[in-house]
């Protein structure tokens, strides 16, 4: 599980750490820059000091040698930083001036000078080599050197002058950007305080007055799901305070007719009471049925996990289901598809409540000795179709037949208006298209269009 780091965490880092990346590598390459042009500086004096030895080559009567007196001597060596070293040596004849402890690289070819690291007696110096130029009997060359102490100090004082102002404006930086971010996800503490003091009852939207433009994107994507949460909520309490509503008639009369019933002294007295008795709890079983049904297939249920289904199968073994019932008035229910299978995205309890509450209306508004038709097509797009010869339904009820708990004024049947709202649910569900229309037979078709599986 990744660690989740605070937002101004974040930030802070991902601002301070190129900073101080800046800094290093412009550290590292003013380094590089300082030695080269402290080197080259102080290379220059020192070949200067080597060529004023030039000058104290002589040669006299073919013999080669350094005049060098003691107070030019102490003039060239003399340097209250660095030791200043020297050698004058010939190619046959050896060293003619300097220093025995200093080394001697390789003679350069050429008058040009040659510019070597080396040590003596473990500290670092600077070593410049060149070759006399003239037409001497022998080849001499000129090796002087010193220690580095004054480089080092120059290079120090360069570097610290560069790094100090460097580190105080990356100090600087830091302490402003960390007040800065501090100011600029103030306005999200105080939106999370807001949200953490609400109550669980307040499903307002919440506020943008001071709400970054950023952050506006979370905002009304919250305010949305708290429209969406509040609706669901009164649709809830609407759902609840309904099927109160409805079961109370049934449970009244069950309540009513049971007193009646223990009133009467014999069996035969007893039966129109135990009739009603009947009749309510088959009401009653029918609302719950019905309101267990809705609830299932609400937005309150949850996720649905769609399978692949064989509406074709489907649908023929829901019409066996119900053909008992149609008998039981005397309706011919006749189902017709082609012979292959058809297949769709759907939930099974899901569609077979559909179909069957398409049904049982057909069947309770149906009239004795009728007809109801159920018929699969799958040209252009799955469809099923139920059609029965009731007594129809007006265009000026569509829009309201799908409501919870609406019944057509002067309907028969024990309905509660819950058959058609549910079909309505399911069908959005699945995003099944319903569509409403006069059957063949002069009752109601209604279509059920499906998208097509894959």
């Amino acid at each position: 599980m990744n660690k989740i780091t605070s937002l101004k965490t974040a930030i802070v880092y991902r601002l301070i750490i190129p900073v101080m990346v800046f800094i290093i590598i412009e550290t590292a390459l003013s380094y590089f820059v300082t030695q080269y042009y402290v080197d080259k500086t102080y290379d220059r004096w020192l070949l200067d000091s080597a060529r004023s030895l030039i000058q104290e080559v002589k040669v006299i009567d073919n013999d080669i040698y350094v005049d060098l007196p003691p107070t030019a001597l102490e003039i060239f060596t003399w340097d209250d930083v660095d030791t200043t070293f020297f050698k004058v040596i010939a190619e046959n004849k050896g060293i003619l001036a300097g220093d025995q402890l200093l080394s001697e690289p390789l003679r350069p070819e050429h008058t040009h000078p040659i510019f070597t690291n080396a040590s003596i007696e473990g500290e670092d110096i600077r070593m410049v080599s060149m070759r006399v130029p003239g037409n001497l009997p022998d080849n001499v060359y000129i090796h002087v050197a010193e220690t580095l102490n004054k480089r080092r100090d120059m290079m120090a004082d360069i570097l610290l002058a560069d790094l100090i102002p460097q580190l105080l404006l990356t100090l600087l930086i830091s302490i402003y950007l960390f007040k800065g971010v501090n100011r600029g996800l103030a306005p999200l503490h105080k939106l999370a305080n807001d949200i953490a003091q609400r109550s669980p009852s307040d499903l307002s939207p919440i506020p943008e007055t001071h709400v970054f433009e950023e952050v506006r994107t979370l905002t009304d994507t919250i305010n949305d799901l708290l429209g969406k949460l509040s609706s669901a909520i009164a649709a809830q309490q609407r759902f609840i305070a309904n099927a109160a509503h409805q079961l109370c008639t049934p449970l009244a009369g069950l309540k009513l007719q049971a007193d009646r019933a223990q009133r009467e002294d014999n069996i035969q007295a007893m039966q129109p009471a135990l009739s009603q008795i009947q009749n309510s709890a088959d009401r009653a079983s029918h609302i719950i049925t019905q309101l267990l049904a809705l609830a299932r297939s609400g937005p309150i249920e949850g996720h649905h996990q769609f399978e692949t289904i064989d509406l074709h199968s489907l649908a023929r073994n829901i019409c066996i289901e119900w053909v008992p019932k149609a008998l039981q008035k005397n309706i011919e229910l006749s189902f017709e598809a082609p012979e292959q299978a058809l297949f769709v995205k759907g939930d099974k309890v899901l569609l077979t409540e559909l179909l069957g509450n398409l049904l049982d209306n057909a069947i309770i508004y149906g009239h004795k000795q009728g007809s109801i038709l159920v018929r699969l097509t799958n040209q252009p797009i799955p469809c099923l179709t139920v059609e029965d010869d009731g007594p129809g339904i007006h265009d000026t009820e569509y829009d309201k037949i799908f409501e919870r708990f609406y019944r057509i004024p002067g309907s028969s049947g024990i309905g509660c208006g819950l058959g058609l709202a549910i079909v309505k649910e399911i069908a959005d569900l699945h995003q099944i298209k319903l569509i409403i229309g006069n059957s063949t037979y002069g009752g109601t078709r209604i279509d059920l269009q499906f998208k097509q599986d894959g």
